[in-house]
């Protein structure tokens, strides 16, 4: 019902700043301009959901093979104890938690295509539990929030970005990152732990994440000694070794079982396909009122109207021209990424601004995307508090990045 309220309003606030633009500024071309979004959205969408199919299949594929060999188990066993107090209603062996664990490990490591079909994998898996099969379960909502935290430990693409825009150290906002989008996670593992009465100070919970944080600490001061070409050399070699080294584990280990690993695969493969084709009419319906949303001015109206206020108030105003990418985070990846980019370009790629994008870019993921994405693959249309909790990580990662960047940049 949420999801159904946002997505008239963008319509809805679209058309009428079309209108303010068309009789008051005299812009004709805004309505053409609208119709033309929607056309290229819906492009959009169905270009990213046939992308999916491949990748999709591969990976659903080789998630098969891992269930049958035994491999997701083994992954499940190695962090059970900590996801099975954050997913209470996913029985312990069951292969959901190998898939969960997988999705969460790609993220960290920066491995989006990775992450997806393993995510859409888990999803379908907890959809089989699902008493509601049109609402979001409990598991379903806190597997969503964590992946619109996005938490990522290795951010190679937009440092990526800041080199190819002659940044004089592209690797610079990587501390930055690392800390708004652990105050992201930790904030939508919060807001969802409290809303479905999860003990957080369970010594389970905590012993992991106190562990976690170390383990980003050391990894904080290794990378702080290296330069940007090392970290993108070693980040790269690692993640690719590790993401091979877990398909031939997967194929072993069935192997050693006596599974037909082929047709394994090829049994899971399908499962995939069908999920990626189910995915096109959410996804369209999304990216179609975001792009009205943007085209329209309507967020161009948000920004303005929020760099008066701050100015009225009487605040610095120097993260004002990084807003866009806040703003645009939650709606669109792609778009946010579009933001970013202009930003650097029209302030500099070292300005406090251009960094401040970056480093919101890197602090969260995209919830309504997410939301399209895995809840539009398995039919779900009551989302219940999933977009709320998914909002309060990106807005926690956004007043971090904001507050990290005055003391790294300021």
């Amino acid at each position: 019902m949420v999801l159904n309220y946002i997505w008239i309003s963008f319509f809805v606030l679209g058309f009428l700043a079309a209108l303010y633009q068309w009789i008051v500024g005299g812009n004709g071309d805004i309505f053409p301009q609208m119709v033309n979004a929607t056309f290229d959205s819906s492009k959009t969408a169905f270009e990213i959901s046939l992308g999916l199919t491949g990748v999709l299949s591969l990976w659903s594929g080789l998630m098969k093979v891992g269930e049958q060999g035994g491999m997701t188990n083994v992954m499940a066993r190695l962090f059970g104890p900590f996801f099975r107090r954050l997913f209470p209603e996913i029985p312990k062996d069951h292969p959901a938690m190998g898939s969960i664990v997988m999705n969460f490990s790609a993220n960290m490591l920066g491995l989006d295509n990775a992450a997806t079909p393993l995510g859409l994998k888990a999803m379908n898996q907890m959809q089989e539990l699902n008493p509601k099969k049109d609402t979001a379960s409990n598991a379903q909502i806190m597997f969503l929030t964590l992946n619109a935290s996005g938490l990522t430990i290795l951010p190679v693409t937009i440092m990526m970005y800041r080199l190819q825009l002659g940044a004089a150290d592209p690797s610079d906002i990587f501390i930055p990152i690392l800390l708004a989008t652990s105050a992201s996670t930790v904030a939508g593992l919060i807001a969802v732990c409290l809303w479905q009465r999860i003990k957080l100070f369970d010594k389970v919970i905590m012993a992991y994440l106190l562990g976690f944080l170390a383990l980003e600490g050391l990894l904080v001061w290794q990378f702080a000694q290296m330069d940007q070409e090392t970290i993108s050399r070693i980040s790269s070699v690692a993640a690719n070794f590790i993401i091979f080294g877990v398909i031939v584990s997967f194929i072993v280990m069935a192997m050693m079982k006596k599974v037909n690993v082929y047709e394994s695969f090829v049994e899971g493969a399908k499962e995939g396909f069908t999920t990626a084709i189910k995915i096109i009419p959410y996804m369209v319906a999304m990216l179609v009122a975001i792009g009205v949303f943007r085209a329209s001015g309507a967020l161009t109206f948000l920004t303005d109207g929020l760099s008066a206020m701050f100015a009225a108030l009487g605040c610095n105003t120097d993260f004002i021209p990084s807003i866009p990418t806040a703003l645009m985070k939650p709606l669109s990846g792609s778009g946010a990424r579009g933001m970013m980019i202009d930003c650097m370009k029209s302030c500099g790629v070292d300005s406090f601004a251009g960094r401040l994008s970056c480093t919101m870019q890197g602090a969260a993921d995209t919830t309504f995307y997410i939301i399209a994405l895995y809840f539009g693959s398995v039919g779900i249309k009551n989302t219940r508090y999933a977009i709320s909790a998914g909002l309060i990580a990106e807005f926690a990662g956004i007043l971090a990045s904001i507050a990290v960047a005055y003391v790294f940049f300021g």
